[in-house]
């Protein structure tokens, strides 16, 4: 279905990979019509294999939270109208935020990052990115995720082959900064606050943001005045922008943004 009138997307990266995973995506929703934008993170404009060699790279290090939603703020006050966002992983978080801004005309987020505050469905969360973020007995301030935490965490359920060609590909290094964040204010959701239409989408095999959890996220956002859509998609995982089978979700998320818009 093409549009009468063509809307922008904007995709919003996750961390630890480049925004070249987005290609696919970028010629889907294009071949639909759309107007597409997939802005690297900031100091990240350069291929995967350039950006491993940096590392540790200062710059990358110097990233935060506030940083990354100033830079997508002021990419959004220069498009003609509000976009519709779509984020995934941490890119996830960042719809969250922006959309509490009124930056956008409706959100996806897919297995998102959780806003700031602890619950019991957050540990196993926290017990991933907390080792990635602090690293006690480094001076670091970047650091490059490991294959061994890919294929096991992030990129399951594919074959060796599969998730090594996909590491080598994607994975850049990232800031420590931008994941201790995840605890700070500037990660804080005013969920009472009325908002444009949000999608969250799970991963039934996303061994990070488990279903449980983006679905904890959904119910919260949930309240009168707004409209709040969840779905979950079965044999799946956290990296499922780059799965073979991810035209699954991009289909269900252009239906969802043909209802709303």
């Amino acid at each position: 279905m093409y549009l009468s009138n063509t809307k922008t997307i904007v995709f919003i990266s996750g961390a630890f990979v480049s925004h070249f995973y987005w290609e696919e995506w970028i010629t889907f929703f294009e071949n639909k019509g759309y107007k597409v934008v997939a802005p690297p993170w900031l100091h990240k404009n350069d291929s995967a294999e350039n950006l491993r060699k940096l590392n540790p790279c200062v710059k990358i290090g110097s990233i935060t939270l506030f940083d990354l939603l100033c830079y997508y703020t002021e990419i959004i006050e220069k498009l003609p109208e509000k976009p519709i966002l779509v984020g995934h992983s941490y890119g996830g978080l960042l719809v969250q935020l922006l959309v509490q801004k009124d930056l956008a005309e409706a959100g996806i987020c897919i297995n998102p990052f959780p806003p700031k505050g602890f619950t019991a469905l957050k540990f196993s969360f926290y017990k991933n990115i907390i080792p990635f973020s602090f690293g006690i007995f480094s001076s670091k301030k970047t650091f490059i995720l490991s294959f061994e935490n890919w294929k096991n965490i992030f990129f399951n359920i594919e074959s060796i082959k599969e998730q090594k060609t996909e590491y080598d590909k994607f994975i850049i290094p990232e800031s420590k900064k931008a994941l201790r964040n995840l605890f700070s204010k500037n990660a804080k959701i005013n969920f009472r606050k009325k908002h444009v239409p949000l999608f969250f989408i799970s991963c039934s095999e996303d061994q990070i943001i488990s279903p449980k959890l983006v679905h904890w996220n959904f119910r919260k956002h949930r309240n009168l005045h707004s409209i709040t859509c969840y779905k979950e998609f079965k044999n799946k995982n956290h990296f499922v922008i780059v799965q073979s089978e991810s035209q699954e979700v991009a289909e269900s998320v252009a239906r969802w943004i043909e209802k709303v818009t």
